[in-house]
């Protein structure tokens, strides 16, 4: 039966979410999707700067990626127990923090400590974000999800992403490789200086002092089992080809702990009966990290395939790939703006599937204007499935638990990015050609018909088109 958003609510989200409220929100998410691809282009210079191969920047990608997947979840706890606006603005100025160790650095130790310092501090600010708008709009008595306000968020804090690659390359060409850090300094200034001015203060803190009641309070070890088990996850799928299963082994052992610990823990971090007796939103999560593999496999593998097979730079190679950002963000807008979640997600698992396919029938001749088309595809893809994705998290999460909520949606995102990264590696070790890229394009349709089975399968999908 499709359920139509309750006209009352719509008509009050204007003036519950002025221009004020919401653009230091949509500043700060803009920070981490950037950043996520921002260094792609500087590698290169990064290595001859520093003085090591270059295999070896590759840690100043995954040093974000593992910081992120961990960090999004804790910001979103923290978030919940102390203050969105607390931590969203801890959050801004560590990223700070990292942009002038970045712009600083003087070795690839102080680097990959600037992009640390850059996840973790991006991270805080969309669970924080989620919780702001969740409690601006339960204040303002808004029956349905504010659309607009979420359809912006997701425009900020992910379609942006592919926006990276071309502003990397610019920067790098123009002004060298220290302001792929250094440019963080403005936006995160900027977004300080409004969400400290706009948005209103959290209430006081309530509840205990003693750091063992802290401790027990957060989760303290569900987070570092979490960390640990990601982080092993992590290093394993960066090392392939060369598979050391010791570390895959020690990942499954601290993730059958972390479940273990989680399902004793009075207020656990990593809620494992939440995502049982909440199925619809672990799919939620299961869909957006099988749709973020694909997405992220073609702004990365694409990418050095066009450097590698198509002799194009990284500024050219990335500016391909700015109608694709542009597409998701037009046709996110809309779908959130009406809560739409039916069409929208099955239009996503259709149009990955279709451009998975078309990545088969590219070779080093093929017309570019066929390769933005194949993009353009994809941008469907990414426009459709974080906007209804985001609208059904938001509804099936509680109000107490959407900032951890969020920030897991997140780390799923960053667990398809990762996926993405491990699958290049292996298919494009030894040489990028277009062979190799069509054996990504196999997994990719794989992978895209996978999740099209979960939502075709998905009753709550299917029955709603709309929350």
């Amino acid at each position: 039966m499709t359920a139509a958003p309750a006209p009352p609510a719509t008509s009050h989200t204007a003036p519950a979410f002025s221009w004020r409220f919401v653009t230091p929100l949509f500043t700060g998410s803009a920070i981490n999707a950037i950043n996520t691809s921002l260094i792609a282009t500087a590698l290169v210079p990064i290595a001859a700067a520093v003085h090591v191969p270059v295999g070896r920047t590759a840690v100043l990608v995954s040093a974000l990626y593992l910081a992120c997947a961990i960090a999004q979840p804790v910001g979103g706890k923290l978030a919940e127990e102390f203050g969105p606006r607390r931590v969203f603005l801890a959050g801004v100025l560590i990223v700070l923090a990292g942009g002038v160790v970045g712009g600083l650095g003087e070795d690839l130790t102080a680097l990959v400590v600037a992009r640390v310092l850059i996840g973790v501090g991006s991270s805080a600010v969309y669970p924080s974000a989620m919780l702001l708008i969740r409690r601006r709009a339960e204040a303002a008595g808004l029956d349905a999800p504010p659309g607009g306000v979420l359809g912006g968020l997701m425009i900020a804090g992910a379609a942006t992403s592919a926006l990276g690659l071309p502003i990397g390359g610019v920067l790098v060409d123009a002004w060298g490789w220290r302001t792929t850090f250094v440019i963080n300094l403005p936006f995160a200034l900027l977004a300080l200086a409004m969400a400290f001015c706009w948005i209103p203060a959290d209430p006081p803190v309530a509840g205990p002092r003693t750091l063992r009641q802290l401790a027990a309070r957060l989760d303290v070890a569900g987070i570092i089992g979490f960390g640990g088990a990601i982080a092993a996850l992590l290093v394993f799928l960066t090392g392939l080809p060369q598979a050391d299963w010791s570390v895959l082994g020690l990942a499954v052992v601290i993730g059958a702990g972390l479940v273990w610990w989680e399902l004793r823990a009075r207020r656990p971090f990593f809620d494992v009966r939440l995502l049982a007796r909440n199925p619809a939103l672990t799919r939620t999560y299961l869909r957006f990290a099988l749709a973020g593999l694909c997405v992220y496999t073609v702004l990365y593998g694409l990418t050095q395939w066009l450097q590698a097979g198509r002799s194009m730079s990284s500024e050219v190679a990335g500016l391909l790939l700015l109608p694709m950002s542009a597409l998701s963000a037009l046709i996110a807008r809309p779908i959130s703006q009406r809560n739409l979640v039916r069409v929208p997600l099955i239009v996503a698992a259709v149009s990955c599937l279709a451009a998975s396919a078309g990545v088969l029938a590219l070779t080093a001749s093929t017309p570019t204007v066929w390769i933005v088309a194949i993009t353009l595809v994809f941008g469907i893809t990414l426009g459709t499935t974080i906007s209804a994705n985001q609208t059904t998290l938001y509804t099936q999460a509680g109000a107490g638990e959407i900032g951890t909520a969020a920030g897991l949606f997140r780390t799923f995102g960053f667990l398809g990015s990762i996926a993405s990264s491990a699958l290049i590696s292996v298919v494009f070790h030894s040489e990028v050609n277009d062979h190799r890229l069509h054996l990504i394009a196999l997994t990719m349709v794989a992978v895209s018909v996978l999740g099209l089975l979960v939502v075709i399968t998905d009753r709550t999908v299917m029955a709603r088109a709309r929350v």
